[in-house]
């Protein structure tokens, strides 16, 4: 069984996920070519057009991060955590091997990624 320690623990990760997360999405649909640009990639409408769409995603992503961390059920919070680990280290590993040299902002937004997938685990451990 959980312990409670364990789920406020991942509620807390959660939002501080949710900000992080929403954060990008404002930046991926305002200004999607700095984001291109950070990450040494070519700029084109065709990615910039990319770039908005998963600022959209990253919209729905954050506000149900957010909404499970602030009223999700005990057994929600558990599965997002879970869910999250993975989903965050992925990230990171699909950041490091974007087609460029990697820049150190791909760099840096995937030591994000494997920050939160270590949050989660740390909170997923808590007893």
């Amino acid at each position: 069984m959980t312990k409670p320690a364990s789920i406020k623990a991942i509620r807390k990760v959660l939002a501080a996920g949710s900000v992080v997360f929403g954060l990008s999405a404002i930046a991926l649909i305002a200004v999607p070519e700095i984001f291109s640009d950070l990450l040494w990639l070519p700029n084109n409408p065709e990615l910039d057009w990319a770039m908005r769409m998963m600022g959209i995603i990253l919209v729905a992503l954050s506000g149900n991060m957010y909404l499970v961390s602030k009223h999700g059920t005990d057994k929600a919070v558990l599965f997002s955590g879970r869910l999250m680990l993975f989903s965050a280290a992925g990230l990171g590993v699909i950041t490091l091997t974007i087609p460029t040299n990697g820049s150190w902002f791909a760099q840096a937004y995937a030591l994000v990624g494997f920050g939160f997938s270590a949050a989660y685990a740390w909170a997923l451990a808590r007893r």
